[in-house]
């Protein structure tokens, strides 16, 4: 008895002396806790793998301030990157992040996603891997000063050509340090202080392509026209002040005297001389050696991809058999490219086979590289493609089995609707908005859906959607000009990933209402439910779009009315006034966010933005105001 109560004691005293460790740690500078439901569980694998993780992250940081790291497997793996400002020394800097790790686990419980950081340090980890597979801006977090800068106007462009010469500077820092930092006196003599940071891995062009990203974010931010702000992103930040921040960099002294000039050039030249010569000669030995390995090379990349195309393709026979020869009664529905069968492969494998209607327009070998292209796309709210089959004219695809079928059957169900309720239709939400964030901007290929409705939005077995039919374009060959395709877009080729970012909206709506988007006449009135969502927000009876069945669901009906907000942000008739689907996913996680005044479409006008796309905008509305489907129909594919 005597030894529990010391051990109780001891226990007691430990856990007291590491709260009160953690009570002494100033309040991080900024948090975000990544809100979309997926949560671990205390004791499992992933908060092992977390601690694990966050532990280790000081003392593996380099002497340039940057470290990321990936530890366990599936969905226990957890990744993160951390990065200190570019003038602070090492030990202040782990110093700084060991903080950040306590502190971030304290305020972020339970949660495998989260971003945090002092003004020295800035940490991120999450379950997915793609914070540090990422080149991009893809995600960001916004402070401010709250004075007003003194003539905005001429501040901002002293201020964008001062980030804009750090931004290059940066690029150019080399291997290790892609930092700089700088002033410039801005009006009333003031001066403005700034720096800029990569992290140290990017490449010169993947830094200012990431911190002009981040600079195009500035309309966005509430910072603009501030006597000061900052942008964070996983890869690359900047932050400006009307006082200095940051240290003065030591830089060398001119060298003294001529004498010096001359030996120094000496010194230079020589050895370039002789260095040029020696490559001369050695590039004449080595480069038919050289010729030979890329040949060999070449054709090693060629055998394995013919044998990653060999095991994805079906025998005829096989799928013929799992589907009974494509009886109705395995018959899952009829897309726009053809039916679609459930199956079950001789493994036990159930399987969904889409069976192409018509010819695609392409020989067997391009066929199979697309088909190839396309598998290779994974992620957890996408509809994984298994395979395909080609005998004579007959075409078939593959896909993983999804059982609750597609989202509009539930949606626009007057009975299966009320299986929806608001924690389930978030649920979808947010899942959509990740798998198109992936096909735009994590993917190897960016991909425009060109087709996102509810009808290809399946469900699985625990309600979580997978998108279906992305990069049938590279597939099929169809007439954009018909189905749900905007036509002036297609006919002018303007489609872009702001098309899917309008499609996401109407998808919102739809959720959120449970109304398609068609014409519905009320007396002399016909509106559809874009139409009806602007009248309402107009009127400032927003809430007249919510189901009714949600209203008395459990739902906080802030969240409700935020998502709306997001919605109508997405289908604003200005495309360049719609956010990208990675703000949108920011947007839809953090509370924290301020969201900008969505503009309804009569008042488009009143922007100034590209001509073409004003007037094909006008034609579009004049001719299509009550067209049955979202925005756009089709996916492609571009290189990234």
């Amino acid at each position: 008895m005597a030894i529990q109560k010391v051990l109780l004691f001891l226990f007691l005293h430990i856990h007291l002396h590491v709260l009160n460790i953690l009570a002494q740690l100033p309040d991080l500078r900024y948090s975000l806790c990544v809100v979309n439901g997926d949560n671990y569980t205390e004791n499992s694998a992933y908060q092992k793998n977390l601690d694990s993780l966050l532990s280790n992250l000081s003392s593996k940081i380099d002497s340039y301030g940057f470290y990321y790291a990936s530890i366990g497997e599936n969905t226990d793996k957890v990744s993160g990157i951390v990065l200190c400002r570019g003038d602070v020394e090492l030990q202040q800097c782990r110093s700084c992040v060991n903080n950040v790790a306590r502190k971030l686990v304290q305020s972020c419980p339970n949660q495998k996603a989260a971003l945090g950081g002092y003004d020295e340090c800035s940490l991120q980890y999450s379950n997915n891997q793609s914070i540090i597979e990422t080149k991009s801006f893809s995600s960001t977090y916004y402070f401010w000063n709250p004075a007003n800068a003194s003539k905005p106007e001429e501040f901002n462009q002293k201020l964008k050509t001062l980030l804009d010469d750090l931004r290059n500077r940066a690029a150019d820092g080399g291997p290790y340090r892609k930092y700089s930092s700088g002033n410039v006196t801005g009006p009333d003599d003031q001066t403005i202080y700034a720096l800029v940071q990569c992290t140290p891995d990017l490449s010169p062009q993947d830094c200012i392509n990431c911190l002009t990203e981040a600079y195009g974010n500035m309309p966005n931010c509430p910072c603009l026209g501030k006597r000061g702000g900052r942008n964070i992103g996983p890869r690359c930040n900047f932050r400006y002040e009307s006082s200095q921040f940051f240290d003065v960099p030591f830089e060398s002294p001119p060298p003294a005297g001529n004498d010096n000039k001359v030996r120094l050039v000496i010194i230079v030249i020589v050895p370039t001389i002789t260095v040029v010569i020696l490559t001369v000669c050695i590039i004449v030995v080595i480069m038919k050696k050289r010729k030979r390995k890329l040949v060999d090379r070449f054709q090693g990349t060629l055998r394995d991809d013919i044998s990653d195309v060999e095991s994805l393709q079906y025998d005829f026979s096989t799928i013929r058999a799992a589907t009974d020869n494509f009886s109705n009664a395995k018959k899952l529905g009829q897309g726009g490219f053809g039916p679609v069968y459930k199956g079950m492969l001789p493994n036990g494998q159930e399987v969904a086979v889409k069976r192409l209607s018509t010819d695609s327009g392409q020989g067997d070998l391009e066929f199979k590289n697309e088909v190839l292209l396309v598998a290779r796309l994974q992620h957890r709210n996408l509809v994984r493609l298994l395979g395909f089959c080609l005998d004579g004219t007959e075409r078939l695809l593959v896909y993983e089995f999804v059982p609750n079928a597609s989202l509009d059957q539930f949606l626009f169900d007057q009975v299966k609707r009320s299986q929806l309720d608001w924690e389930k239709r978030f649920k979808i939400i947010g899942g959509t908005a990740r798998g198109i964030v992936y096909l735009h901007e994590d993917s190897r290929l960016r991909i425009i859906h060109r087709d996102l409705k509810a009808s290809n939005v399946l469900l699985d077995a625990e309600m979580y959607p997978k998108i279906a039919d992305f990069g049938m374009a590279r597939l099929f060959t169809l007439d954009e000009t018909q189905g749900n395709t905007n036509r002036i877009y297609a006919m002018q080729g303007q489609f872009s990933v702001k098309s899917d970012v309008y499609s996401f909206g109407v998808l919102v709506l739809e959720i959120i209402s449970g109304r398609r988007n068609i014409c519905s006449r009320k007396g002399d009135t016909v509106e559809d439910l874009l139409s009806n969502a602007w009248s309402n927000w107009r009127e400032e009876t927003i809430s007249n779009l919510i189901d009714p069945v949600l209203k008395g669901s459990s739902g906080p009906n802030g969240d409700i009315m935020r998502c709306i907000h997001i919605a109508l942000l997405c289908v604003q008739e200005n495309v360049a006034n719609r956010p990208t689907m990675g703000a949108v996913l920011l947007m839809l996680s953090s509370h924290s966010l301020s969201l900008p005044v969505p503009v309804p479409h009569n008042d488009v006008n009143q922007q100034t933005y590209n001509s073409r796309m004003s007037e094909s905008s006008k034609v579009t509305e004049s001719k299509s105001i009550c067209s049955s489907g979202n925005e756009v129909s089709i996916t492609e594919l571009y290189p990234r």
